[in-house]
């Protein structure tokens, strides 16, 4: 049987190829080469070494090429990057066989999460001039991505306590042993005494930062990653990724990275799509894990249409048919009716409440038929009768809540806008966890190289290649023709001014310069 055969190894090749010759043109390592070389360094404010002293820097696009490579391919670990920068034949053209070391990269990553950012802004601007951001309607929603912390790496007050109560156990033990034992003995109990007692002067000192810091938990791998819940009762250490993406395309044009839950996070992601858009004219999406009074308030004073999924009645009465939602408030005279036909009155005070360290008023309504209602034991356990409480947002609540009921076909549009980034991103590229640890900065690095990573895909899957191609080229092209202009007006300006203050050896210097 024939086969395909190869050429011999130690064949000499008359005419070799050129890396560029190897690299087809329609390759999508072209289109990143050129959507990085639309970039202004000193727009972005990567940071750059300054000093002239040691080996030189690696041109801050040099690197980014390199991560957005990596990022397209699921690669992101540094020493990796560096391993496919001497074996890799894309990114040999790419980096022009550059071959940085894994600190240099990682370096890169860890100092410049603000320079990312507007690398990913730069992605939805390119969006934006093809038409491909519709601004009607915008979904929100968040993901958990696992820290570079273990759980057993967390701790809270009550964590700290039982390791403290068990760590106190077994220095009883070990004291009761030592007076026992003999003196070959004494020596190997005594050194377990001594290392219990480190282990409690390390988990009292985390019960002191822990009260000076104001924090419920403290991680000790990754010092910002906190533990939550991620799906039903299942917990990980890791942060949250607030994220708004766009319907028509379903291209994410915004992310935060936080450490905290979703309940106080719509007004300042609203107010950050505000700007980047520059309309309040769109409808916000966002699940019930969002819907709070304040940030609803927040949403309707920026004048923008929000749809939150409403949840379902907290606390529940005797009988389904005497539950809050079927009290009918009265706007005008500020009053309930109950389904018996009852009105429930407000003595017109406000009540200060709280919950999860969010402080909010609320009015009270009842009325004083309750102790003669047939009913009373179908709507309240409570056998002075029922008591309404109306927090200040609750008009907002209910508009929100209309919001939602006549406009259903819409909402139903939410997931499906919202989890497209987060399908891609996770599942297809394996990026469920954060690469980096030490810090809230450093994992938006991470994020921010992962929507750029997928803000270009989508790019490229749907614009025309060869377009897309065109468009870059003209872009870097007009870049670098205002950079000449803007170092000629430099030169010209510096010629002049030497011109008038010494202009007897203008000639000189004009040469110098």
């Amino acid at each position: 049987m024939q086969y395909i055969q190869g050429n011999s190894r130690e064949q000499t090749i008359l005419f070799p190829q050129s890396l560029d010759q190897i690299i087809s043109l329609d390759n999508e390592v072209r289109i990143i080469d050129l959507f990085v070389e639309t970039i202004n360094i000193a727009d972005f404010k990567f940071v750059v070494k300054t000093s002239t002293e040691g080996r030189p820097a690696y041109h801050p696009k040099d690197l980014l090429k390199l991560f957005v490579y990596g990022y397209l391919n699921s690669i992101r670990s540094s020493r990796t990057l560096e391993k496919e920068t001497k074996r890799n034949i894309e990114l040999m053209w790419l980096m022009k066989q550059l071959t940085p070391d894994h600190n240099t990269i990682a370096n890169f990553r860890r100092n410049n999460e603000k320079a990312i950012r507007k690398v990913f802004r730069h992605t939805v601007s390119i969006a934006t001039h093809f038409n491909l951001i519709g601004g009607k309607p915008i979904a929100g929603d968040s993901t958990k991505l696992r820290a570079q912390n273990s759980k057993k790496n967390n701790f809270n007050e009550n964590k700290i306590e039982q390791h403290l109560i068990y760590i106190d156990n077994k220095l009883n033990e070990y004291n009761t042993a030592l007076e026992l034992a003999d003196e070959d003995n004494k020596k190997v109990i005594q050194k377990q005494i001594e290392k219990q007692h480190n282990r409690k002067a390390f988990y009292n000192s985390l019960s002191n930062q822990l009260q000076e810091q104001g924090e419920t938990q403290i991680s000790t791998s990754d010092p910002d990653s906190r533990q939550m819940i991620t799906r039903n009762n299942i917990t990980e250490v890791a942060y949250n990724v607030q994220t708004v993406v766009d319907a028509k395309h379903c291209l994410p044009i915004d992310y935060k990275v936080t450490n905290q839950n979703d309940s106080k996070a719509m007004g300042a992601m609203l107010r950050r799509t505000k700007t980047i858009l520059q309309t309040c004219d769109f409808t916000a999406l966002y699940d019930k894990g969002y819907h709070t009074g304040s940030e609803i308030k927040k949403a309707v004073e920026m004048g923008i249409d929000i749809m939150v999924a409403v949840p379902g009645v907290a606390s529940f009465a005797p009988n389904d048919n005497y539950n809050f939602d079927k009290f009918i408030y009265n706007e005008t005279v500020d009053t309930y009716t109950c389904p018996q036909q009852q009105t429930l009155t407000t003595n017109g005070n406000w009540y200060q409440k709280s919950k999860q360290r969010y402080i909010y008023y609320v009015k009270h309504y009842k009325t004083n038929a309750c102790s003669g209602c047939p009913a009373l034991a179908l709507c309240t356990l409570n056998k002075k009768g029922r008591l309404i409480e109306r927090s200040e947002y609750q008009p907002y609540i209910e508009q929100n809540k209309k919001n939602v009921a006549l406009n259903s076909s819409i909402y139903k549009k939410r997931q499906a806008i919202v989890e497209h980034p987060y399908g891609i991103i996770k599942r297809q590229w394996g990026f469920y966890y954060i690469s980096t640890k030490k810090g809230m900065k450093r994992a938006s690095a991470d994020v921010g190289l992962m929507f750029v990573a997928f803000n270009l895909r989508r790019l490229m899957n749907i614009i025309d290649k060869k377009l897309f191609q065109k468009f870059l080229q003209e872009l870097a092209l007009l870049f670098s023709a205002k950079m000449t202009l803007l170092i000629a007006f430099i030169i010209n300006t510096r010629l002049q001014i030497c011109k008038l203050l010494f202009p007897i050896h203008f000639l000189t210097i004009a040469r110098i310069a």
